[in-house]
């Protein structure tokens, strides 16, 4: 009896650990990196504003569209240097009637920079769960209003909006609604080869929420080269997708 309990309890252990993992590639690649806290309350923007993760309003009580702000491979900041870009980005977007949820998906882990491939478990998967974490997080406040929940990503944030505009993404790695909209400025649109698995592409035909990319003519570190055929492929197929490239214009 001992004999067949031990083969059977040693079948029954692997299963329960393969059902604890999750199943999909892209939720698994997420779980790399633990989820974010995300700010309980709005704090105000002022001259003393510094680059972090927070929450900004309009005056009154909404309900505002609202705006996810996804930072470039840098991330909010790093030593002495300061993404002051985000901070702008953030006032623009309340002085528009915008709410704005600034997210920082390397800092809090750690992490100081993936331009040069994932660290600390901070890969694309981790990112769209992040934004699409921060979107959810957003419609719990009742000044936001919930259907009208969009993103704004800059180089690498706008290759996670791009992402998350997709089906077969958005999808897999949302734990509610999606965005109602993306925007993506300068994105790299080449192909992801991870160190493990299999590689993919940032621009899909699966697109279906309304994406915007914008892309500078003389960017050479995301060229738009790469982008605008790819672009095309996917409004071929249906996407609804829109972009524009700004003459003379460089990366960020």
């Amino acid at each position: 009896m001992l004999r067949i309990l031990g083969p059977l309890a040693i079948h029954f252990l692997f299963a329960a650990i393969a059902l604890a993992q999750p199943a999909d590639p892209l939720l698994a690649g997420a779980s790399l990196a633990k989820d974010p806290e995300f700010p309980a309350k709005p704090s105000r923007l002022s001259f003393f504003s510094t680059p972090e993760m927070a929450l900004y309003k309009p005056d009154g009580p909404g309900p505002f569209p609202a705006l996810v702000l996804h930072h470039q491979c840098g991330g909010l900041g790093q030593d002495r240097w300061q993404n002051l870009s985000m901070l702008e980005w953030a006032k623009q977007a309340v002085a528009r009637g915008y709410v704005a949820l600034v997210i920082d998906s390397l800092g809090p882990r750690g992490v100081k920079t993936v331009c040069m491939g994932p660290q600390g478990g901070v890969n694309f998967p981790r990112g769209v769960r992040d934004a699409l974490q921060a979107a959810e997080h957003l419609r719990r406040f009742d000044f936001v209003a919930k259907d009208r929940v969009a993103i704004a990503g800059y180089s690498w944030g706008a290759m996670v909006a791009i992402l998350a505009s997709g089906q077969r993404w958005g999808s897999a790695l949302a734990s509610g609604n999606r965005f109602a909209a993306a925007v993506s400025s300068y994105p790299g649109c080449f192909t992801i080869k991870p160190a493990a698995g299999r590689s993919y592409e940032v621009v899909n035909s699966d697109i279906d929420r309304p994406l915007l990319v914008l892309m500078g003519e003389r960017d050479n570190e995301t060229p738009p080269g790469e982008c605008v055929p790819k672009l095309e492929a996917a409004k071929t197929a249906g996407a609804p997708v829109k972009w524009h490239v700004y003459p003379e214009a460089t990366h960020c």
